[in-house]
């Protein structure tokens, strides 16, 4: 079977943010697959992809996409599955501009938004598992613990104070 997630992202670059997703995935024991679709510069491998994942296996897929950020309405109006879009955040406008492009879909093409960077990688992980968690009780029980665990390591008071 493929794995339930696929993470895109446009370009290599892509990467260094879409990581996060795939080491929370991984840290919750989803599997993932990784793939780089660009909408502009690989529209065909783009096509191919998104309107074979329902087809494929995949029961969500987690775009990550930057500057133009088209990537993940793309996806999302090529197929049924849901789409989760991370802007990358880029030199020129910080992720604002990937940000607008993602959250700024015509009705009728969702696209979830996440946050720019890293925490939006992290939150679409966090996302997918809890989608999937609703008909997989391991699943949901490994979310509860690790959503446990982030809680108990938050401090009661800053070190050193009195």
């Amino acid at each position: 079977m493929t794995a339930p997630v696929a993470i895109i992202m446009g370009s290599q670059s892509d990467w260094e943010t879409m990581r996060h997703t795939a080491d929370t995935l991984a840290a919750l024991g989803i599997a993932c697959e990784k793939h780089i679709v660009s909408a502009h510069r690989t529209p065909d491998r783009l096509f191919a992809f998104a309107r074979g994942a329902k087809g494929g296996g995949f029961k969500i897929i987690i775009a990550g996409a930057g500057g133009a950020a088209h990537l993940p309405g793309m996806a999302a109006s090529l197929t049924e599955l849901p789409v989760f879009g991370v802007p990358i955040e880029s030199k020129a406008l910080s992720g604002v501009d990937s940000l607008y492009s993602i959250v700024q879909m015509p009705a009728g093409i969702p696209v979830g938004t996440l946050a720019i960077g890293k925490p939006g990688a992290i939150n679409a992980a966090l996302l997918a598992a809890s989608v999937l968690a609703l008909n997989d009780p391991a699943l949901s029980a490994r979310l509860t613990a690790w959503r446990k665990a982030q809680t108990e390591a938050v401090a009661e008071r800053p070190e050193g104070s009195a």
